[in-house]
């Protein structure tokens, strides 16, 4: 079936008009057509990403007090930093880490479909990125719990953002010092003691702010998108089912499914040219992903999308570092779906609003309850 996705900026794209985001007294321009955001994305010297705070739309003077690294550099440095964290990114890539997800994921839709109904939300997403997340940086699992407590957004889910802001800080400390006791070359704490740059050890506002990123960077994003997904199951399960067919149709709809909820709406670039405390601009993903230019019948969710040039994930040397574990739970969530799911059914939703002025887009859910039957075992 044709299932259709919002375009939220439709009104200001597409008329060719151009659209400030202004946020208290800072009035940010923001991009909006596909080939001006990718253009910008590639242009690091007049889009620059060296601004401690100013990255993120709105602001986190209030949140943190370390620069996230390495998203908050330009290069050179962005790729040194970079480099350090990779071979932890790429273990989504490896066999027995996709054997880990895919257990994970039934067995949150086995505990899930006990229920009489549950959140979608907070039951079911925020659990699987937890847990994930400790398969990612080879820690004990038992830590997820911790991790869950912290909502679905370290900065944003509940009061006193500054506060929560302070707890994700205490926690990396406590973990790097106990990190550097471990021996577990696994451990993503033992490793930011190892690591160096130019033969000196990392500082520890280096080594906080890496880890700031980890933990702030890709939560409420991966989050959106698996609750994404079973929203969708829940109103085009045969589209899913379809897209379970082979590894090719499913790494299609992944991509499709990225473009469509774009879970990243924006990002914040400084123009190091523009004397003004007022210079930054929005490199917007979420209305380049809607581009007719680039997109044929943008609004419709079509899982077998190909090409799907996208800037889900972003784009140039930004691209981001999670996008593999993103992309793996959500290739784990389709099979899993399609292979154990009978009917998933919605019984009450609210959408988490975002608002830019007069425009509203509404990306991932503050709750989504739903009842979840599964196949029996042995049933085809």
């Amino acid at each position: 079936m044709s299932v259709k996705a919002i375009d939220a900026f439709i009104s200001v794209r597409d008329q060719g008009r151009g659209f400030t985001l202004q946020i208290g007294e800072e009035a940010i321009p923001m991009l909006l057509t596909y080939s001006e955001v990718r253009q910008a994305a590639k242009d690091w010297q007049t889009y620059s990403s060296d601004a401690p705070f100013r990255v993120p739309i709105p602001s986190e003077e209030q949140e943190r007090s370390v620069r996230q690294l390495p998203i908050e550099t330009d290069p050179p440095q962005h790729k040194t930093y970079r480099a350090l964290v990779e071979p932890f990114f790429r273990r989504p890539m490896q066999a027995d880490y996709v054997e880990r997800i895919d257990a994970l994921i039934v067995q949150m839709l086995e505990t899930c479909a006990d229920r009489k109904d549950f959140d979608i939300v907070r039951d079911f997403a925020l659990p699987i990125q937890s847990r994930a997340l400790t398969y990612l940086l080879g820690v004990s699992e038992r830590e997820a719990a911790i991790w869950i407590g912290w909502g679905t957004h370290v900065f944003r889910d509940g009061d006193n953002p500054g506060h929560k802001g302070s707890v994700l800080e205490d926690y990396l400390r406590a973990a790097i010092e106990q990190g550097v006791r471990a021996r577990d070359p696994d451990d993503f704490f033992a490793a930011l003691n190892r690591m160096q740059i130019d033969g000196r050890p990392l500082d520890e506002a280096e080594k906080l702010g890496i880890g700031n990123l980890v933990f702030a960077g890709g939560r409420d994003t991966v989050i959106n998108a698996i609750a994404y997904v079973m929203r969708y199951f829940a109103e085009a399960p045969d589209d899913v089912r379809a897209a379970a067919v082979d590894a090719r149709a499913t790494n299609l709809a992944v991509e499709e499914f990225i473009r469509t909820l774009s879970p990243l709406t924006h990002i914040g670039r400084v123009c190091p040219g523009v004397e003004s405390t007022n210079n930054r601009v929005s490199l917007c993903w979420a209305a380049a992903n809607f581009d007719p230019a680039m997109f044929e019948t943008p609004e419709t969710v079509n899982l077998a999308r190909a090409p799907n040039p996208h800037v889900g994930f972003g784009s140039g040397h930004h691209n981001c570092l999670g996008a593999p574990q993103a992309r793996a739970i959500l290739r784990s969530l389709i099979k899993a779906l399609a292979q154990n799911a009978r009917t998933l059914r919605i019984v009450n939703e609210a959408p988490n609003i975002e608002a830019y002025g007069p425009i509203q887009r509404a990306v991932g859910y503050e709750r989504l309850m739903a009842v979840l039957d599964l196949h029996t075992p042995g049933e085809v």
